[in-house]
């Protein structure tokens, strides 16, 4: 598991998404999340706005991002 450190109070899911490696864009990221394909802290999440902040875990493709402050 990978972590991302937060330059904020939060990152939007798909940037963490484009920051952890995970997609090479930002329309990459906005097609896995409208598919349902992305889970924020064990919950299929649709939303490429939604704010993390520290302590969640995203999911992806087998793959997952811990957001740490």
């Amino acid at each position: 598991m990978q972590a991302i450190k937060l330059r904020e109070d939060y990152i939007k899911l798909g940037q963490a998404l484009k920051a952890g490696g995970l997609v090479d864009s930002g329309v990459d990221a906005k097609f896995v999340i409208q598919d349902g394909l992305v889970k924020v802290n064990q919950e299929v999440e649709y939303q490429r706005g939604k704010k993390l902040v520290h302590g969640d875990i995203v999911e992806y493709n087998g793959e997952k991002i811990k957001i740490e402050k």
